[in-house]
């Protein structure tokens, strides 16, 4: 290390910060796009049999479609808190937000199959009985939550950076 540099903390601890926001952006979008694919699938074939049904039907697709924006949200909090020449960064710091970006992505990605699979059934079985989109909405809506917990979590440990020492 040359003396020129002001460099403070852990040198490696960065890798693990960055890493957390890649991990967030990552494995929400992969989430998002299988839900999208899977349950626009879904709207298609649904779309041969009933074409009037098809923008009801695109609910699940935008359901999907949210889950990479919670990805994106993580993602920018956690870039934003490493700054290692402003303030300290320590390997807890770096640690904290690889937590917080693996449980915002695999939340994510985990919501996005299960919006996938709930959004192609479902669309395909409300063409054929259209009582039942309102359980198909309720299914939908508990696997969002799923990708919800995610963030609310991922927020809370990327907030516990900065905290393992008082600089």
């Amino acid at each position: 290390m040359s003396s020129s540099s002001v460099f403070s903390g852990d040198e490696t601890a960065p890798f693990f910060g960055f890493l957390g926001a890649a991990a967030a952006l990552v494995f929400s979008c992969m989430g998002a796009a299988y839900g999208t694919a899977k349950s626009g699938v879904g709207v298609a074939s649904m779309g041969v049999m009933r074409p009037e049904l098809v923008m009801k039907s695109i609910v699940p697709v935008v359901m999907a479609g949210v889950l990479g924006i919670y990805g994106l949200i993580i993602a920018v909090i956690i870039s934003t808190g490493i700054n290692p020449k402003a303030k300290s960064y320590y390997l807890f710091d770096g640690y904290a937000h690889l937590s917080s970006g693996l449980s915002c992505g695999l939340a994510g990605l985990s919501a996005g199959m299960a919006i996938g699979i709930v959004g192609d059934a479902g669309v395909r079985a409300n063409a054929q009985q259209p009582k039942l989109f309102v359980g198909m909405i309720l299914i939908l809506i508990f696997a969002e939550a799923l990708a919800l917990y995610g963030l609310i979590v991922g927020i809370i440990l990327s907030s516990r950076a900065g905290q393992s020492r008082a600089d």
